[in-house]
Formats: structure tokens, C-alpha cells, sequence
């Protein structure tokens, strides 16, 4: 029995993109603060959320989790650390088109120089040489790029195994597998099996990665799914724009707890003055 490639697995997602953009299509409450808390965070496929991650919790606690902690007792930390310097220098031309994508000739020269440097003199990845010589990580995906096109998030998602996202992340994820050259010589010369252990390889070491954030967030957490949500977003906010903070919005200063009539003057309300700090972060 062949084993389906994750490039073929992508397909798999459709059903759940209909499903997530027929349910973003869901009226928002006219009341103020419930109208405001939905649009922040954005997530009316909730119910269906929460299912899917007791569904992912629960393939964690007696798959991923167990098979992590072998990972990490028999690797040392050197040898994950190489690992993820390999899986991650995979990764770089698919970064380097998507910051050609996003006009960002820049970070794309950055990214390509970087994989030139590390795949030769880092012996494949295995060791960070142009990280010394001034080449820097960058980040590049296909949902980065959607979201500098303007196409719409959609609302916020639980995708089975694979966490939090949005149909405009997963759609950029398909996207990314198919324009990989890893990936797509792979499947050319029939050797999805090389493919698939580089896929699992990296699911590994990422949740190695968080096992101890993750038990910690989970244990002290009255709403986990909430946390995780928050959490999530906000990591993927600073992704999407290269790690810079979002323009604030023009309610910046308004609570929505107030009645509109009283939202309208609380920015000339709560501005401050010029000798005064400018507010950390906006009220919640």
C-alpha cells in the first residue's frame, strides 16, 4: 500500500475550507462588547474548534506526546538543535520565492544566500555558518504573501493535527507544498518516503520544542482553548508582518464595554498629553 505524500494530503483540507468559510459567514452580535470581542477574535467556528482541539489533545496525549519524549531521551539537544538547522534550510526557497512574491528582493537575496552558504559550508544545514557571516533568518510562507496581496484571512481555525490556522494559512500551506523543490522532486523521481519522514521529523522537533510550554499553558490555564487562540494569534500577527507590531486601529482608545454614544469621544477622551507616556497596549 503506497503511502499518500503530504503534497497529496493537502487535498484533504478542502472540506474543511468550505466548511470554515460558509461558517465565517455568520451574523456578529449587534450588542457592543459581544460585537467586539467577536470581531478580535474572530472565531465563529468556535464550537467546532473546541471539538477538534480535544480531538488533537487527544492524539497528542497518546501518540505525539509519548513518541516526543522518546525523541528527546534518546537525541541530545545538540543533535535536535543540527536537525532542526537542516529541516529549517529546506525550507529557505520556498522563502526565497515568497519574498520575491511579496516584492522583497531583499530578504529574498538574504534568504538564497543563506541557503547557498548553509547547504555547502553547513555541511546540508546541519550547522549555522551564515547566520556568522551577517545573513540573518528570514520568513517567507504563502498565506504571508496572500495576506500582503490583501486576501482575507477567514476566520480563525483548528485544523486537525495540524493546530491553530486559517483557511488563508492552509490554502498557503498547500500552495508552499506544491511549490517546494524538495517536495516536488520527491514526488517526481517516486520517493515520497524521504518526504514523509522529513514532514513527521519536523512535526517532532517543533512539538519537542513546546512540551514543556505547552504542559505549563494547559495546567494553569482556566480556558485553554482561549489561551491557545490568543496566544496563536498574536504569533501569527507578528509573522505576517516580518515580526513588526501592527499599525494600531483607529478604536485604539475605545472601550467596548461602552455604549457607542460614549465610545465616539473616549479618543479625545483617553489621548494622552504631550507630557505624558503613551499608553503600553490598547484597553481590552
Amino acid at each position: 500500500m503506497r503511502i499518500v505524500s503530504p503534497r497529496g494530503a493537502i487535498r484533504c483540507a478542502a472540506p474543511l475550507l468550505l466548511a470554515a468559510i460558509v461558517a465565517g459567514c455568520a451574523t456578529p452580535p449587534s450588542e457592543p462588547a459581544e460585537r467586539a470581542a467577536f470581531e478580535q477574535n474572530n472565531d465563529p467556528l468556535e464550537p467546532l474548534n473546541r471539538q477538534t482541539l480535544d480531538l488533537n489533545l487527544f492524539l497528542d496525549r497518546i501518540l505525539l506526546k509519548p513518541v516526543t519524549k522518546v525523541y528527546i531521551a534518546l537525541v541530545p539537544e545538540e543533535g535536535r538543535d543540527a536537525l532542526k538547522r537542516a529541516l529549517d534550510n529546506m525550507k529557505e526557497p520556498v522563502v526565497v520565492i515568497n519574498n520575491v512574491l511579496q516584492a522583497e528582493p531583499r530578504r529574498a537575496a538574504i534568504a538564497a544566500g543563506r541557503f547557498t552558504v548553509n547547504s555547502t559550508l553547513g555541511a546540508g544545514g546541519f550547522f549555522e555558518v551564515a547566520a556568522k557571516m551577517g545573513l540573518e533568518k528570514q520568513t517567507g510562507d504563502f498565506g504571508q504573501t496572500m495576506f500582503v496581496w490583501g486576501v482575507p484571512e477567514g476566520p480563525y481555525l483548528v485544523a486537525p493535527i495540524l493546530g491553530p490556522s486559517s483557511p488563508r494559512d492552509l490554502v498557503g500551506m498547500g500552495i508552499d507544498a506544491y511549490s517546494d523543490p524538495f517536495s516536488f522532486l520527491a514526488t517526481v523521481k517516486a520517493i515520497d518516503q524521504i518526504e514523509i519522514a522529513r514532514f513527521v521529523l519536523d512535526g517532532f522537533d517543533q512539538r519537542a520544542r513546546v512540551i514543556d510550554i505547552l504542559d505549563d499553558l494547559q495546567k494553569n490555564s482556566l480556558d485553554f482553548y482561549a489561551q491557545l487562540r490568543s496566544l496563536s494569534q498574536q504569533r501569527r500577527a507578528a509573522e505576517l508582518r516580518h515580526g513588526a507590531a501592527p499599525e494600531p486601529g483607529a478604536d485604539f482608545y475605545q472601550d467596548p464595554n461602552k455604549s457607542p454614544a460614549a465610545a465616539a469621544s473616549a479618543p479625545q477622551q483617553a489621548q494622552p498629553q504631550a507630557s505624558q507616556p503613551p499608553p503600553r497596549s490598547p484597553r481590552p
